[in-house]
């Protein structure tokens, strides 16, 4: 494990300590579980792989006439 030091605002720490506390944890632990729960939660996250914010690609050639009103059939065959 590796030595993290972060500031937290006083209201915020004391927060986590009564709930690491209630829990019957360390804030060391609480912060841990807390930070995993974080990232396992945007990484399950749909729009992180959702063609259209994943797609850096500009398309140059023509676009259909229709494209605003039918865009969702266009990106995802809907």
């Amino acid at each position: 494990m590796n030595r993290t030091t972060i500031m937290l605002p006083h209201e915020l720490k004391t927060q986590a300590l009564k709930r690491a506390n209630m829990m019957g944890i360390s804030l060391g632990q609480f912060i841990r579980e807390s930070l995993s729960m974080s990232l396992e939660s945007l990484q399950n996250d749909q729009s992180i792989n959702d063609t259209l914010f994943a797609d850096d690609a500009v398309y140059h050639g023509k676009s259909p006439v229709d494209l605003a009103k039918n865009h969702d059939n266009y990106l995802y065959g809907e």
